[in-house]
């Protein structure tokens, strides 16, 4: 690990740096903490990581000792100036001074040579935009090791009928599986978060399964059914979807139409019209989309 670990204080006020709170920084600090994150992320001999907010090196330098090469991608110029005049990491870190929130995953997929593997000691400012960015590149990622704040990770976890349960739930269910590793308190960190974290690993290789008669269905209808239904959680999927606009200009300005369609796709999904959102499972809401679609194209 970083030799600074406990004397992250110290060494950034040396180095006239300070933690940005625009940012969301907070350093970790124990080295067993980061080989245990850098164990569960399953990182070999062969493989090329793409690392997110690289900090004082907590992460980077024991996935370096493990991993063929590493892309550091870190936001704050003064951290990379800083690691630059140290000449601290290893020569299999590539430090790269970009918001990883605008970089282009497909490019880094390409560069490393096939699917991502990501770890990251994710800053909390970042935490949901960046579980977005990786739901649309799903198709260039293996997995994701990622540290996010409790209350993130719950929601990825949830089950229907919390109130955890929701747009980032859904989406994720429909590309890749979760799994909760470790809980870590603030006294990890520097400086001290006000709330615990919990590092998860996204596996992209797997999902959670299809309803039995649905092969496959248009992901684009599904995401906006997902995000019309869940961004309106205390109204009806009946009320939710007539006002999706989801049958077309002709058919969702005919009131009684677009009723009578909505009606009739939520009763062959198996739904009843007044389920709140929070309550469909993630199947449901795929026979939801694949019903919409075969009215569409009917």
């Amino acid at each position: 690990m970083s030799r600074y670990g406990r004397n992250a204080y110290e060494t950034l006020k040396t180095n006239k740096l300070a933690p940005k709170k625009r940012f969301g920084q907070n350093f970790l600090v124990h080295r067993q903490t980061a080989e245990a994150i850098v164990r569960a992320g399953g990182v070999t001999a062969e493989d090329i990581i793409l690392e997110v907010g690289v900090g004082l090196g907590a992460l980077t330098l024991p996935l370096a000792i493990v991993a063929k090469h590493v892309y550091g991608y870190e936001i704050d110029s003064g951290i990379i100036r800083f690691h630059q005049e140290q000449d601290d990491l290893p020569d299999n870190v590539t430090l790269v001074h970009q918001d990883i929130l605008k970089a282009d995953f497909q490019e880094i997929a390409g560069r490393c040579g096939g699917k991502l593997k990501i770890l990251a000691n994710l800053p909390y400012s970042i935490s949901n935009p960046f579980i977005f960015t990786l739901i649309d590149n799903a198709d260039v990622i293996d997995t994701a090791t990622v540290m996010l704040q409790k209350e993130v990770a719950e929601r990825l976890v949830a089950q229907p009928k919390s109130k955890e349960y929701g747009v980032p739930t859904i989406l994720l269910a429909s590309c890749a599986s979760v799994k909760k590793v470790m809980t870590l308190k603030p006294s990890e960190f520097h400086p001290k978060p006000k709330v615990d974290s919990v590092v998860v690993t996204i596996d992209f290789g797997t999902r959670a399964e299809l309803p039995d008669d649905v092969k496959q269905y248009n992901y684009q209808i599904f995401k906006r059914i997902v995000k019309a239904t869940f961004n309106q959680r205390r109204k009806t999927i009946q009320n939710t979807l007539s006002g999706a606009g989801l049958f077309g200009t002709a058919i969702s300005s005919d009131k009684r139409r677009n009723k009578e369609y909505t009606m009739q796709t939520i009763e062959r999904a198996g739904l009843q019209p007044n389920a709140r959102p929070e309550t469909l499972a993630f199947t449901e809401v795929i026979m939801l989309a694949a019903e919409v679609e075969m009215t569409r194209t009917a």
